[in-house]
């Protein structure tokens, strides 16, 4: 269109769905003693950073045992069950919650909070021997010295594949695994160091 005689042309910007379903669920009543105590045990068995972490694995469980409920009243034949349904089965199996004896959307809504915990990158850390503890496993994940495959992670959270828990170990030039000293021992060493030179000018 003309604008003062001018010739404008509006840019049509291209549209990108975004994703704003939420991660995470309150629960509904904050102060309840059994569900309170529970995630104090989660936190503490799983090292997790809050509960926050514990709510964002159950928003996951809900969602999925919610859609697989879904499914199961549809006919067995239906497309969309089938197609669907077996989509869930191989994500789950591919991610180590369910095994190959339990085939069936039944099983869906068995699933516990415990079994996708039992899936992070630091649960499979400490379960493997890397980390003295389940804490010290989230620490050496933030410090990037552990890799999955050829890629480095840095994220406790992040759900190990079946096929990828194999892979699972150490940085080749991490200082834990025969690599360079970190910034803060080698300020150590060299602080020692220098206090070993001085007690020898002394003497």
């Amino acid at each position: 269109r003309r604008v003062h005689g001018a010739l404008y042309t509006r840019s049509i910007m291209p549209r990108f769905r975004v994703n704003r379903s939420k991660t995470v669920k309150t629960p509904r009543r904050p102060f309840e003693k059994e569900r309170l105590d529970h995630e104090l045990q989660l936190i503490g068995k799983y090292g997790l950073k809050n509960k926050r972490e514990v709510w964002r694995a159950k928003t996951v469980v809900s969602k999925l045992r919610n859609y697989a409920r879904e499914l199961l009243t549809l006919d067995e034949k239906d497309p969309r069950r089938l197609f669907d349904g077996e989509g869930i089965l191989r994500r789950l199996t591919r991610l180590g919650v369910l095994d190959e004896t339990r085939q069936n959307l039944d099983y869906v809504l068995s699933i516990k909070t415990e079994d996708f915990l039992d899936r992070r990158l630091q649960t499979i850390v400490y379960r493997l021997g890397i980390a003295r503890s389940i804490h010290h496993a989230r620490i050496l994940i933030r410090g990037r010295h552990i890799r999955v495959g050829r890629q480095v992670v840095n994220i406790p959270s992040y759900l190990v594949r079946i096929d990828s828990q194999k892979h699972v170990e150490l940085v080749a030039d991490s200082a834990y695994n025969g690599g360079p000293h970190g910034r803060t021992k080698r300020r150590n060493l060299k602080n020692k160091a220098e206090g070993a030179g001085e007690e020898e000018a002394d003497e």
